[in-house]
């Protein structure tokens, strides 16, 4: 509205079309705008929505290959990422949703790949950081890329990336890399100033320097590498030449004109010449000579195939150059001779080859994975051998690897390595020198060492199938040790020899009563009485060894079954009275021979026992006791003198009263009878060991492959053994004496193990005969074959054959053809030709230097012809085809050649001479015989035979005399080989002439050694004493220790075996503890009966009341036949010794008599207090007047640990690994004890345990293993290796051993000396050595292309880097082939160039740098050594600076490089300055390579320079005053004067000069030096050198305003008034509150 409105008053006009101009400008507006807001608004909507698209899908096709498409997502989205209509989007922008591809299948995997490109230069990355380091410390961070394509392997066509990546991913195409700090050149110091160039006038000298490393990574380039100072010599008197003649280089060799052109160019110049000389060859006779004669040239000449020696001439240029480097006229050069301008040469002609032959066959016939590959040949044949050239010929012989494949191709031969059987284990080598059991080897067990011997075969299966069926173990034969590659079999190991268990038996039972030999078969009545043993293990080889188990003892009336009384009823009274004399009856059961109760209708035929009479007291009769137990008998045996006795007794328990029955005398009281009446002879059966197992035809039916305890047999066979009857302590006696029916057997069968015989592999084939042909005196070399036995024979099997090696002479070997090259007659000299030389001076003559040229053919050393490629190969460098001849002139001296030395006549100091003489027309001629010029006779003086010995090098080790082994059987046996005592060390001794040059030891008269005699100590082992004697069981009841030791006698030392373990607390005993035990009935208590109650209160009337009583104790050995022998006390528990003294009472005649009470009843387990236990008695004598009797039972709680117990058992410890007696090592056994133990703590028998049948679950016994102390075992030397250097004097041999078998445990440990050196005699070392060129020279000109020489000479050195050598006599060089730094070409002449006056030239190159790496902080950055030479310019003249090359730089990377540092050194100050320059860490001093901004102050003068009166420079570059004076500084900051310091001086504002504030600290009219002299006046300065006050006066100012504070604060604070304490109500609180200091609510 706004704009209608508006713009009305415009448009409004007088008619309706006409339009005034102001409205159409407001149209054109409108329509403008209108315009751009639809553009605007256009390019809004195609800038908002975009079209987006996803990635490309899988190719998808049929085919593979390119024929594939793939498909992606392609939507409309808007710019913030929401997506929307696709018509928003501008549809000619739309994206392709589908293209074509290429479908990848896993065959395309063959066929293309990745490739991967080297890594292009590292460019730094821009760092968007701050600026860079003023200093680079070690680089700049880089980036630096490669290019990775996909392409096609067969023809590297580059495909698509994703073909690639389908198979693996694109390898990365960039890393980071390190752009080091960019280096500047570095250069050494300069070298001294030269001569001056010109001996007179004004003359150039320089001094030059070179590079030490070069620029790198963009550092700055050398500096120059030459300086030039004008030199001024005196005045020349003689006009300076500014001519001079310069000889340019020669050209290439031409080929002379051809005879026909020369022929056409001599027709054309004279015909009339050639007429004459055709007229004069006319005659016959003198052709026929002139072709004769060329016929004989022909045939002198050799021509060969393999050289075309071409004779051509060079010719060169010869100007006169002026000063200034321009070309001149020769005229202003005056010289008489001018050089000669051409010469003769040889045509250079390139070595020629025929083609490559056919590759020879694959060396490996066969197929094979796992071996190395073999190899193929092809050669090429020399056409025509290379003359005067550069270039060698190239290689003649090529070879590469190959593989045989193909349907046809065998597999090939391997080979492995086979081993002979274990030898028998030996366990002699584990035992140390001193064991005594080391004589009986044969009983030894335990652990051992066994050993093989090892061969190589053929080992494919295939191949040897026929091994498979292992018929006969057929072997396969042995053949070369290094055709085996895989590692060594072992050759020894640890076994064992089981040890034999010996029988161990049981204590001999009691004697059984009088049986007869057998029961069943009871016979007449020859009876025997018996005791027996048990075996109580399992002893190896069966009971065939163990002793006898059964001893006899003939007796009368045998038995076999008899009435045994266990006890006797109650005494019943005859008649029925209540008491008096009555009968007892016994209690009988049926016993046989052993003891064993059985039916009691066996014993029928025994004789029953009869009822006892016995006496049941009345009242106020005499009461005895029941008769006790019948004692032990006194012998075992009776005989005439030894009889057995047996006793009991009984005691008086009552007396009689009046009227009653009295007790018997004492004598009744006991009762004795004989006991063992049998007589002492004792028989037995004596068993022998069983014999050999002998075959037993009979046994047939016996499987003969049988196996019997785990080992294979074939047969069944018998063995025997002797049994005789044995009277013990007499000998052999009848077999009747024994009992036939328990005779031991002595016939059994055994199983005979197989026979095994020897068992040897074929012989192998013959060792090869030397193939190559032998030098000189042929020695007869011999063949060998040999065979290895792989089983031994036992059993009786067949035996071993003798011959285990054979040996036969080789048939003779060819005689070597040696090659030699046969040189034949040089040519005649050859000149260059006449129509080249006919314009020089002097030509008229045909004469002068020219070139000579022979043929040269391949020889054999018999003079027949020999190829030419035998000679390349055998004799040596190709002797020269051509050499410089001279055709003498006229005006030259001729002579013969020089004749040999004449011999020295052996005098020191003597001399030979050699001549030569003049030869034709020479003779005549003055300056031939000026013998100055040209001598005839030359001298030279003989050697001095002078030599001297001198020792070099060390003394090797000591070398003991070589040990032998010796073979049995095929097996090695390790023979006593020394490994210690006297042996000899050897020293090196060189010779040396007078010259002090090295000549061979026999010159000295020496063998080449000094030998001195040595000692290897021998090993002495740890030496312990024989153990002691076990110790005491330390329990005698239940299970305890017992202990030995063994003590120190030695200790080891020289590697020695070491000792055992010793005691922690006593370092020279050993201890074995094992455990023990102690039967506990084995010492008892024994009692006799109670005495008679002796009543001590003895009532007169009546023996009666109460008394005491005692008895007999004591200990006693327990045997099988009960109590024997009174031992002492300790030895049985004191604890439970019984009482022998008790109180008791004595019965009065009318008491009821009781019995002694019974054993208490046991107590019921588990022992809780409510059980009880009783005891009871009888009673023997019925009171009188009824009185009555005390009570029969008497009971008591069964308390723990009182009178009940509980039991239980209780293991012991492992005892140590017990061996066999016989054994060192090994497995043995471990054990432990059953203990029964009461809950009191205490140890008692078994039997406690086991009646109450408590459960065993331990096992007592455990299998272990002691560590065998196997000694080390070390091979035998090796034989003496070659010399390490073929001369000089550090050769050195060594010989070595392996360790076969290591130490182990206590062994005797291995030598650290495991490989040996011995030096070699001394050797000189010769080799050829160049000399030292010579000036360049040019003939006849002042500069230019000129030739400088060397020679070479045989040097003799001592084979070090560091000896250069002395020379010698070519001859000692004779046999060494000219080489020379590696080579074969010697260069003895080359092109040089003298600079002619004026010239700018380069000096010869510097020598190669030290290798240099890139370091930072001393570590290599990774981008390798690099080395650097250099060429310096040199000017001769100032004017031709112009014409200067420029300086020369080389550079080469390199292996062995160091890190180097480059530091500032500065040298002490001298006044104010001192010398300041970079060093490298090596010392080298140089320019370049440190860090300009470090570089330390050289000068510290001040400017302007400190000229006042007492003023200085200080070491901060300004003025300062001298003590005592103070600075007075100008407006603009310089010293204006120095002044004594003065008192403070306010300064005014008219003072212009300076702001002076000064205070002086003395007094101000003294004058200003120090009079005392008591040492240095100190003065205050305040103002500084700028006139400001200095910082330590506003410290002192401040501290000054606090003290001043602190004291008004205290002089306040000392007369303020006090005020007066507040009075305390109660102080006698104080104390308290000053107590506390606890919580406030207390």
């Amino acid at each position: 509205m706004g704009l209608s409105e508006g713009s009305a008053p415009f448009c409004r006009g007088p008619g309706v079309f006409a339009v005034p101009a102001r409205c159409v400008g407001v149209l054109m507006l409108l329509l403008l705008g209108i315009w751009d807001a639809r553009a605007q608004s256009e390019f809004q909507t195609s800038s908002v929505y975009l079209w987006k698209t996803g990635p490309w899908g899988r190719c998808m096709g049929d085919d593979c290959g390119p024929g594939g498409i793939q498909t992606r997502a392609v939507w409309c989205a808007h710019v913030e990422g929401w997506t929307t209509l696709p018509t928003n989007c501008k549809q000619p922008e739309r994206p392709d949703n589908q293209q074509s591809c290429f479908r990848v299948c896993d065959w395309h995997k063959e066929l293309y790949d990745w490739q991967i490109g080297s890594w292009n230069q590292c460019r730094p990355v821009l760092s968007r950081s701050h600026e860079k380091p003023l200093e680079c410390l070690r680089g700049e961070e880089g980036i630096q890329t490669r290019d990775i394509t996909c392409i096609q392997k067969s023809n590297g066509v580059p495909a698509e990336d994703v073909i690639c990546e389908y198979f693996e991913p694109k390898p990365r195409q960039e890393q980071a890399c390190l752009i080091p700090c960019r280096q500047d050149c570095i250069v050494a110091e300069f070298s001294p100033w030269s001569e001056c160039s010109k001996t007179c006038g004004n003359g150039l000298q320089h001094r030059t320097r070179h590079v030490v490393a070069p620029p790198q990574f963009g550092g700055s380039a050398c500096p120059n590498l030459t300086e030039f100072q004008i030199c001024q010599s005196s005045p020349c008197t003689v006009e300076e030449s500014l001519y001079s003649l310069n000889v340019g280089p020669w050209s290439s060799c031409s080929v002379p004109h051809s005879r026909q052109i020369r022929q056409a160019r001599k027709r054309g110049k004279n015909k009339d010449k050639e007429k004459d000389r055709e007229k004069a060859v006319r005659d016959p006779e003198a052709r026929e000579l002139i072709k004769k004669k060329r016929n004989r040239n022909r045939q002198n000449r050799q021509e060969n195939k393999y050289w075309d020696i071409q004779i051509g001439y060079q010719t060169r240029q010869v100007t006169c150059t002026h000063r200034n480097g321009k070309t001149a006229a020769l005229s202003f050069c005056k010289q008489d001779k001018l050089p000669i301008t051409f010469q003769s040469c040889v045509i250079t002609k390139e070595c020629q080859v025929s083609e490559w032959s056919e590759w020879t066959p694959c060396s490996k016939t066969c197929f094979d994975m796992t071996t190395p590959k073999g190899n193929r040949t092809r050669s090429r044949t020399i056409k025509q051998l290379p003359v005067g050239s550069e270039s060698e010929c190239p290689q003649l012989e090529e070879a590469e690897q190959c593989i045989s494949q193909g349907d046809g191709v065998a597999p090939c031969i391997t080979y492995g390595w086979r081993t002979t059987e274990w030898t028998e284990c030996r366990v002699d080598p584990l035992l140390s020198q001193q064991d005594k059991r080391r004589g009986n080897q044969t009983a030894l067990c335990g652990g051992g060492i066994q050993t093989r011997e090892m061969y190589c075969v053929q080992a494919n299966e295939n191949l040897l199938s026929y091994l498979n069926t292992l018929k006969d173990k057929e072997a396969s034969r042995p053949v070369d040790r290094k055709l085996c590659t895989a590692p060594l079999p072992s050759t020894s190991q640890l076994c064992h020899i089981p040890c034999p268990t010996e029988c161990e038996t049981s204590a001999w039972s009691a004697w059984g009563p009088c049986t007869y030999e057998s029961c069943d078969d009871p016979q007449a009545k020859k009876g025997f009485k018996l005791r027996k043993r048990r075996i109580t293990n399992e002893p190896t080889g069966g009971t065939g060894n163990c002793p006898h188990l059964l001893e006899a003892i003939p007796c009368e009336e045998p038995s076999c079954y008899d009435w045994r009384i266990t006890g006797l009823e109650e005494c019943i009274p005859d008649n029925e009275k209540p008491c008096g004399p009555g009968t007892q009856v016994p209690v009988v059961v049926c016993v046989n021979s052993d003891g064993e109760e059985v039916d009691r209708q066996l014993c029928r035929d025994a004789i029953y026992p009869i009822p006892v009479a016995c006496e049941a007291p009345c009242p106020k009769d005499c009461v005895l006791s029941m008769w006790s137990a019948w004692s032990s008998c006194s012998h075992t045996c009776s005989g005439k003198t030894t009889e057995g006795k047996q006793m009991r007794a009984r005691s008086i328990l009552a007396y009689a009263g009046e009227g009653g029955i009295q007790c018997p005398n004492i004598s009744a009281l006991q009762e004795m009878r004989s006991c063992n009446e049998h007589s002492c002879t004792v028989y037995h059966w004596q068993t022998g060991p069983w014999g050999q197992c002998i075959e037993d035809t009979s046994v047939s039916a016996f499987n003969s492959s049988a196996s019997w305890n785990g080992e294979a047999t074939c047969s069944v066979g018998m063995q025997t053994r002797k049994v005789i009857c044995v009277r013990v302590n007499v000998g052999q006696v009848g077999p009747k004496k024994c009992p036939e029916s328990l005779r031991p057997e002595t016939v059994r069968p055994c199983l005979l193990p197989c026979r095994k015989d020897c068992i040897v592999t074929p012989f192998s084939d013959w060792t090869m005969c030397p193939s190559s042909c032998q030098e000189g005196g042929v020695t007869v070399r011999k063949q060998s074959r040999h065979r290895v036995i792989i089983q031994l024979p036992a059993n009786g099997g067949r035996e071993c054959p003798d011959s285990l090696f054979e040996e036969r002479e080789c048939e003779a070997s060819p005689v070597c053809h040696s090659y030699r090259w046969k040189t034949h007659k040089w040519r005649r000299c050859q000149l260059v030709p006449w129509y080249v030389r006919q314009d020089s001076p002097g030509a008229h003559e045909t004469c002068g230097p020219g070139l000579q040229a022979r043929a040269i053919t391949c020889r054999r050393q018999d003079g027949g012809q020999a190829d030419i490629s035998e000679c390349l190969k055998y004799a040596g460098p190709l002797p020269s085809l051509t050499q410089m001849c001279q055709i003498p002139c006229q005006d030259d001296c001729q002579f013969t050649n020089w004749s040999k030395f004449s011999p020295c006549n052996g005098d020191c100091g003597g001399v030979r001479t050699r001549k030569r003489t003049l030869v034709g027309k020479s003779k005549k001629k003055d300056k031939c015989r000026n013998s100055q010029l040209y001598p005839l006779i030359e001298n030279q003086f003989c050697p001095c035979d002078k030599y001297s010995a001198q020792p070099v090098g060390n003394w090797s080790d000591c070398i003991l005399p070589e040990g032998k082994m010796e073979v049995l059987l095929g097996m090695k046996v390790q023979g006593d080989i020394k490994e210690c005592g006297q042996g000899y060390r050897y020293q090196a001794m060189a010779c040396y002439d007078q010259n002090n040059r090295l000549v061979e030891t026999s010159r000295c008269n020496s063998h080449g050694y000094i030998e001195e005699a040595c000692i290897i100590p021998c090993p002495s082992d740890c030496k312990l004493s024989e153990w002691s004697n076990w110790s005491r069981c330390s329990k005698s009841c239940g299970s305890g220790v017992k202990v030995r030791s063994k003590w120190l006698r030695e200790k080891p030392y020289n590697g020695g075996r070491p000792c055992p373990k010793l005691d922690h607390v006593n370092q020279a005993q050993v201890y074995e503890v094992v455990p023990c035990h102690s039967d506990c009935s084995q010492y008892i208590w024994v009692t006799e009966p109670w005495s008679v109650c002796k009543v001590t209160n003895v009532d007169l009337k009546e023996n009666c009341g109460e008394g005491v009583q005692t008895r007999k104790v004591r200990c006693m050995l327990n045997t099988v036949d009960g109590p024997s022998d009174t031992v002492e006390d300790y030895l049985c528990d004191p604890e439970e010794m019984p009482l022998g003294a008790r109180k008791c009472t004595l019965p009065c005649p009318e008491d009821c008599v009781m019995s002694e009470w019974g054993s208490w009843s046991q107590c019921s387990l588990p022992c809780n207090g409510s059980s009880v236990r009783e005891r009871s008695a009888e009673s023997l004598r019925q009171p009188d007047d009824g009185k009555p009797c005390p009570a029969a039972t008497e009971a008591e709680a069964c308390t723990l640990n009182k009178n009940c117990y509980h039991y239980d058992y209780n293991v012991t410890d492992w005892s140590t690994c017990q061996l066999s007696e016989k054994a060192v090592c090994g497995n043995g056994i471990k054990t432990r004890m059953l203990d029964c133990v009461r809950s009191d703590g205490k140890s008692v028998d078994l039997k406690y345990c086991e009646e109450l049948g408590l459960e065993k679950t331990w096992q007592m016994n455990m299998s272990c293993v002691v560590e065998c102390p196997v000694n080390c075992q070390l091979s035998d030397w090796s034989p003496w290796s070659e010399c390490s250097q073929t001369c000089g004097l550090t050769g050195r041999m060594i010989r070595r051993r392996t360790i076969n078998q290591p130490f182990q445990g206590d062994g005797r440990p291995c030598p650290s000396q495991m490989e040996q050196f011995k030096p070699c005699p001394v050797k000189p070392c010769y080799r050829w050595q160049y000399g030292q060129w010579s000036p360049c020279k040019v003939e006849d000109a002042q500069c230019g292309e000129g030739t400088r020489m060397r020679n070479i000479s045989c040097v003799v050195y001592d084979g070090s880097l560091e000896d250069v050598g002395k020379v010698v006599d070519e001859e000692f060089c004779g046999e060494i082939e000219p080489i020379i730094d590696g080579d074969k070409k010697m260069i003895l002449e080359e092109t040089c160039t003298v600079p002619c006056p004026g010239d700018c030239y380069l000096r010869e190159w510097s020598e190669w740098s030290l290798c240099q790496l890139t370091c930072v902080n001393g570590e290599d950055l990774g981008f390798g050594g690099i080395q650097v030479r250099s060429r310096a310019v040199i000017i001769q003249e100032l004017e031709n600076q112009h014409l200067c090359p420029e300086q020369a730089l080389e550079t080469r990377p390199c292996n062995d490089g160091q890190c180097y540092e480059y530091k500032w050194m500065a040298s002490p100050w001298k006044g104010s300055s001192r010398t300041v320059w970079c060093q490298r860490s090596d010392g080298l001093n140089v320019t370049g390579g440190c860090l300009v901004m470090r570089q330390p102050d050289a000068d510290r003068s001040c400017n302007p320079p400190c000229s006042h009166p007492h003023a200085y420079c200080s070491e901060t570059r300004t003025c300062s005053c001298e003590d005592g004076y103070t600075e007075v500084m100008s407006s603009d900051g310089t010293l204006e004067q120095c002044t004594l310091i003065p008192v403070v001086v306010i300064p005014t504002m008219e003072d212009k000069k300076g702001d002076v504030k000064t205070s002086r600290a003395v007094n101000p009219t003294q004058p200003s030096s120090n009079q005392s002299g008591r040492g240095r006046t100190w003065f205050l300065q305040p103002f500084g050198p700028d006139g400001r006050l200095k910082t330590w006066v506003y410290g002192v100012a401040a501290g000054a305003f606090v003290l001043l504070i602190f004291i008004v604060s205290m002089i306040y604070l000392a007369c303020k008034k006090p005020k007066k304490p507040q009075r305390r109500q109660n102080n006698r609180l104080k104390p308290l509150t000053l107590a506390y200091d606890g919580d406030a609510d207390m």
